[in-house]
């Protein structure tokens, strides 16, 4: 879906949301309540440039208007590889994103991640998966690695990988695969504008992912693991 359609049918064609080159950022009134919403668009690569007026956004909403929800809205190819911004410190900017989105859940502000296009490798792990949730739209892609690119990694081979994606939702790409692993909370799906408003109104604090994945059968390990060194501390 298109940014401009999504947004029209959220809050209406006078939203005020605005496009400066990949990004995305502007305030809206949601059921006559102020929400902050930042992301990006046209597969954005996030590069150092992009990466750091996402976190602006961010902090200046935090700055100016403590408590406020912030929508990200997602679509991206991932980081930017290109030598410049791997010189400028890519890997900084990106987790300086993701450290200023933790500081808005922390100063009480209501961070909801969407994925409405296109979601790939770090440029959605460090802007929706860091989100109090992330939602996705049932058409939107994710996937953080190619299965060619995880065979290198893995050292198991391409078929391999293949075979186990039938069966094992981390080893595969595909939106309702992360539903299944927790990673996505819900799709939303119809009225648009009554699942951002129980987004808004339901949506844990707490990091449910783990326990949402063992529940749906895609991670079946996580949350247990995770308990026994909370356990063990």
């Amino acid at each position: 879906m298109q940014w401009n359609s999504l947004v029209n049918q959220l809050f209406g064609p006078d939203h005020g949301i605005r496009l400066d080159g990949d990004l995305l950022r502007g305030d809206v009134l949601f059921d006559g309540e102020p929400i902050s919403v930042v992301g990006t668009t046209n597969h954005a690569p996030i590069g150092v440039q992009l990466a750091l007026a996402q976190a602006r956004a961010v902090l200046d909403t935090v700055v100016q208007h403590p408590g406020r929800p912030i929508l990200i809205l997602i679509d991206t190819q991932g980081q930017q590889l290109r030598r410049r911004d791997e010189l400028l410190g890519i890997n900084r900017a990106m987790a300086h994103l993701g450290t200023c989105i933790d500081l808005a859940r922390r100063r009480g502000h209501r961070v909801l991640g969407l994925v409405y296009d296109q979601a790939l490798s770090g440029g959605f792990i460090t802007s929706g998966l860091i989100a109090d949730a992330c939602f996705a739209l049932p058409e939107a892609e994710i996937r953080v690695m190619r299965i060619p690119a995880m065979a290198r990694v893995t050292k198991l081979s391409e078929d391999r990988l293949a075979e186990l994606s039938q069966s094992n939702p981390v080893f595969a790409p595909g939106v309702q695969n992360y539903v299944a692993m927790g990673g996505v909370r819900a799709l939303w799906e119809g009225n648009l504008p009554a699942a951002l408003r129980d987004a808004i109104a339901n949506t844990p604090v707490a990091d449910q992912r783990a326990q949402d994945g063992a529940e749906r059968g895609g991670r079946l390990l996580a949350a247990a693991v995770a308990q026994r060194v909370l356990d063990a501390a």
